[in-house]
């Protein structure tokens, strides 16, 4: 049975921005973060984190590194994340997975029989908007992070903006029921 998902971004919109985060030590995660997952697992929906992490395309650190830092998530938000998917590709690379582009997402519906129709793309860029727009998703739009200022270069609008996951969360769950 096909289950619908939230695929969120992690950087800006589940923790507080750090250039190139890949220590656990750094990682500050939002106080609503966890309330807010809670919600959308109650509201029946999976939790997919998908993200962009050119540190490791730049040798700035490694896969391992960034997996401590999932790891230490999962443990402060007691693991309700069913699967994290990550592109470690520069921007310039042209691969199938960094977003805007589908490989992530695509994975995580092969993986774990997503019900797209129903689904959601929650960011703070652009990129995000993009990511959820292209594969059919509705889409929501957290002011944390780079959100305020991507706002305004949106083409087209996310079918939610937010101030926090929080409120954002308050929202999907509202409109899906």
């Amino acid at each position: 049975m096909k289950r619908p998902a939230i695929f969120l971004d992690r950087d800006g919109t589940l923790v507080e921005e750090v250039n190139y985060l890949h220590r656990p030590e750094d990682m500050r995660v939002f106080p609503f973060t966890a309330t807010a997952l809670n919600v959308l697992k109650e509201a029946g929906f999976l939790l997919i984190v998908v993200t962009n992490q050119s540190g490791i395309g730049r040798n700035i650190y490694t896969v391992e590194d960034m997996n401590s830092v999932h790891a230490a998530f999962q443990a402060e938000i007691e693991g309700v994340i069913d699967g994290f998917y990550y592109c470690p590709h520069l921007p310039c690379d042209g691969c199938a997975c960094r977003k805007p582009a589908l490989k992530m997402i695509e994975d995580a519906v092969n993986d774990l029989k997503i019900d797209l129709e129903n689904s959601w793309m929650v960011g703070d860029k652009k990129i995000d908007m993009e990511a959820g727009q292209n594969a059919g998703v509705k889409t929501a739009l957290v002011l944390t992070g780079y959100g305020s200022s991507h706002q305004a270069t949106l083409e087209r609008l996310p079918d939610v903006v937010a101030d926090d996951l929080g409120a954002a969360a308050q929202k999907i769950v509202v409109l899906h029921a």
